[in-house]
């Protein structure tokens, strides 16, 4: 894939997540929460300049640490997301004040790391940039699925969890 076209995916994915981010959205407990990482994911490793081969230790070191900033960033953010339950029992997420700082740091540290990588003459594609936001974006959604998982369900929520309590009568 030429450049563009990765320069292109990239600007969409971050402009439809952010988006999705800044407004309430209801979560679903479908379990393909993944196939957008995964999707960027395979398109980074598809692209042929994720090392340069005048500086192979140095180009796989710096792609290291920006997947190490995207898995931070993502824990952040998922972190840092409000989770609430409707009074039909949906779950619903927002992002915070907090939210935003912790992708203004992810951004700050991954242009540092461009910086630091380009006054070293590595040449950087889009490859490294892709697969670091598909394990912020993959991250981020287990994250948010685990502390899902974790919040007790609303007062009249689904059947089989009502039925796994006996009523206050059928405990005497």
């Amino acid at each position: 894939m030429s450049g563009l076209v990765n320069v292109l995916v990239i600007v969409a994915v971050i402009a439809v997540v952010v988006v999705r981010q800044c407004s309430s959205r209801r979560i679903s407990d479908d379990k393909r929460w993944w196939i957008l990482p995964g999707i960027l994911l395979v398109m980074s490793l598809r692209e042929p300049g994720l090392v340069d081969p005048r500086h192979e230790a140095l180009s796989v070191a710096v792609p290291g640490a920006e997947l190490a900033v995207g898995l931070v960033t993502g824990a952040g953010w998922g972190r840092t997301s409000r989770l609430w339950r409707e009074a039909d029992g949906s779950l619903w997420s927002k992002g915070t004040k907090a939210t935003v700082f912790v992708w203004t740091g992810g951004l700050a540290l991954r242009a540092a790391l461009y910086g630091a990588a380009a006054l070293m003459g590595i040449h950087q594609g889009s490859a490294a940039l892709l697969s670091a936001l598909a394990v912020t974006l993959a991250v981020r959604s287990g994250v948010l699925m685990w502390r899902a998982g974790q919040m007790r369900p609303a007062y009249g929520g689904s059947a089989d969890v009502m039925s796994s309590q006996p009523a206050w009568k059928d405990r005497v």
